[in-house]
């Protein structure tokens, strides 16, 4: 039987919390589910759906929206296909629909390769792998991208993690981002500008509940620590899920949903790292230009705390 996500590699390992298992899809190398003792840290989706609203998936070579898909380099204009039709956006870049393949496989992990080949308005040619590991605390995600063509590539990376935890209603949680500023947008979510939060509704530096925000929003000017970025959602009785990554993940998105499907109407929420925000084609921030022949290596991860072993 061929599955919407493609072949699915489950992944197990035991630690002094328990047991943790995850499942991750060749389609778009995404995570289908993630446990800690059989406690959710992801809201599942059965096998036979595809990802709903972009859970899990691996955004590369752009995240987020190129307005009409439209951008220009050197005087030469691009145009990528219409992804996003009722907002007229190129959006979340050119795998979430592409087959990765497996290229190592362990009981507690997986690397999946995939290529981004030239096409309509983009005309790099990029290898692309993820690998995923469990780790003590959670699950580590490392990207890799490198440039096969013969002309420097523009990459940007991002992933599209929901979280949760399991039992608890996520709208109960309190999600924290410790994010300086806030990206203004227009009715079809493409940036037109960036204001401090300080003062305002967009200040999640303190902790604010789940169920009192509806979200679909970038922030930015995130804090880091030892190379870190930060981004935790907390219970009532202290536990903890997070979203870390290496700094260069210098934006993130967070979205809400209350028809994710499973969760009987309660929140869902996106955290999602990002190495640039939408329109980063055209405005250049955080956009990297890969040279012939140069790779780019970075990493990020779902942790949880406070989860004791059964």
């Amino acid at each position: 039987m061929t599955l919407p996500t493609g072949e699915q590699f489950v992944l197990e390992t035991t630690t002094s919390s328990g047991d943790i298992r995850a499942t991750i899809t060749a389609v778009a190398a995404g995570i289908r589910t993630l446990s800690i003792n059989g406690i959710d840290l992801v809201p599942p989706f059965a096998e036979d759906q595809t990802p709903p609203s972009g859970a899990g998936i691996v955004l590369v070579p752009w995240p987020n929206r190129i307005r009409d898909g439209r951008w220009s380099h050197d005087g030469v204009d691009h145009q990528l296909v219409i992804s996003e039709p009722a907002r007229n956006n190129a959006i979340h870049g050119l795998l979430r629909n592409t087959e990765y393949k497996p290229i190592s496989r362990e009981r507690d992990s997986v690397t999946l390769s995939a290529t981004v080949y030239p096409q309509l308005g983009y005309p790099f040619l990029l290898g692309t792998a993820v690998h995923y590991e469990l780790v003590p605390d959670g699950l580590r995600v490392t990207h890799y991208v490198e440039n096969l063509g013969a002309d420097p590539a523009p990459v940007a990376i991002g992933t599209h993690p929901y979280l949760k935890i399991g039992g608890v209603p996520t709208a109960d949680l309190e999600l924290r981002l410790d994010a300086a500023s806030h990206i203004e947008v227009d009715e079809r979510l493409l940036p037109t500008g960036e204001v401090p939060v300080d003062g305002t509704e967009w200040d999640f530096r303190e902790g604010r509940r789940v169920g009192d925000v509806s979200l679909d929003d970038a922030f930015g000017e995130i804090a880091s620590e030892d190379g870190q970025v930060l981004h935790t959602l907390t219970a009532p009785d202290g536990r903890t899920v997070s979203i870390w990554a290496e700094s260069a993940f210098e934006y993130v998105q967070v979205y809400t949903t209350t028809a994710f499907p499973g969760e009987d109407g309660d929140v869902a929420i996106a955290i999602e790292p990002m190495t640039a925000p939408a329109e980063a084609f055209n405005s250049g921030r955080g956009l990297r230009w890969l040279d012939p022949g140069e790779e780019w290596q970075i990493s990020w991860g779902i942790r949880f705390e406070g989860f004791a072993a059964e």
